[in-house]
């Protein structure tokens, strides 16, 4: 593998990208070792083995996001929310674009693959800015936060767009045979953003939590995404060549980024705590007094009965409000009843 700024030709020969059938040549650029193919219903189904990933993805993505959703009053709650369903779209976009179901072939492939680049690009954006949100800015879940993170994911995706489909059809100056602006958008920016990202959440965690567990989701997050990226650009080739082509590098290289993205939603979860004077729930909560200091003083028992039968109240009711000693208490019955023959 040869990876050279501004060029796909190594990069694609090892890895079987959405895009490299776009770039590079009129014919695009065939990977040296890609997945086999299978037939389903007399269709052929490309990475069969990968799509199914990107189905398990998108059932995940939806667990997650029905987790969060149910967090009504966590931080940031409705940013990183977004960051899900951009990734829920990118992997459902994916999953069409990988399996074949749109043909590379077909004309309507390029834009498609326009748009994937562009979702991928602002899906890195809504990251990077769901990155800050824990500083406090501008505070979450308000107007100002919602429509910044609204408008930045709107312009990277315009520009990831713009920037793949010219260069697929080689318009305003671009050209695929020299794809430079597609490689910075495609291949620099994700990395960027994930090294910003990580290095934010640890002064994060180091400036303002006391519990330093989130850490292990960062590293874990961080470790996940780096495996997959190795994967893919460096042994995709032998490991397709070693199982005879029913896997190849991109197959680890989508589940890595999935286990990446439920790191992402596992840290946000150990970090944010709801408020619970307006959380909404099922659950009943159930308080415990750790320590006796804090009821000194209290009378625990200032609410026990004082006025019942058994405190000189009123006698207890049975049936119809009388009791069964003033059953008794008339004229020729005494109390206890005395027994009777019949």
């Amino acid at each position: 593998m040869g990876i050279s700024f501004g060029s796909f030709n190594g990069i694609c020969e090892t890895a079987a990208l959405v895009i490299c059938p776009l770039i590079g040549t009129s014919q695009g650029i065939e990977p040296s070792c890609y997945s086999r193919n299978v037939e389903v219903a007399k269709t052929l189904i490309f990475q069969p083995a990968t799509s199914f990933v990107h189905m398990v993805a998108i059932v995940m993505t939806i667990i997650m996001i029905m987790h969060i959703r149910s967090k009504y009053t966590a931080v940031g709650r409705k940013e990183i929310l977004m960051f899900f369903y951009l990734y829920a779209i990118i992997e459902l976009l994916a999953l069409f674009l990988d399996s074949g179901v749109i043909p590379t072939a077909n004309v309507s492939y390029p834009w498609f693959a326009a748009v994937y680049t562009g979702l991928v690009a602002a899906a890195y954006c809504c990251l990077l800015i769901n990155g800050f949100v824990g500083f406090q800015f501008a505070e979450d879940g308000t107007p100002v936060s919602l429509w910044f993170l609204r408008i930045s994911m709107l312009v990277v995706f315009g520009v990831g767009f713009f920037i793949a489909i010219a260069t697929f059809k080689g318009l305003a100056g671009f050209n695929y045979t020299k794809p430079i602006a597609l490689w910075i958008i495609y291949m620099l920016w994700p990395l960027v953003v994930v090294v910003v990202y990580v290095i934010s959440q640890l002064i994060l965690v180091f400036r303002t939590l006391e519990d330093r567990w989130p850490l292990g989701d960062i590293l874990f997050g961080a470790a996940f995404f780096t495996v997959g990226q190795i994967l893919l650009f460096a042994f995709s080739v032998t490991i397709c060549d070693a199982v005879k082509h029913y896997i190849d590098g991109l197959f680890f290289f989508t589940l890595c980024m999935l286990l990446s993205v439920m790191m992402v939603y596992k840290y946000w979860d150990s970090i944010t705590r709801e408020d619970l004077e307006f959380s909404v729930g099922s659950k009943a909560a159930v308080w415990e007094v750790k320590d006796e200091s804090l009821l000194a003083g209290v009378d625990r028992y200032d609410d026990e009965d004082t006025v019942s039968n058994y405190h000189g109240g009123p006698p207890a009711s049975l049936v119809g409000g009388v009791s069964g000693k003033q059953l008794y208490q008339g004229p020729g019955r005494g109390y206890p009843p005395p027994m009777e023959r019949y």
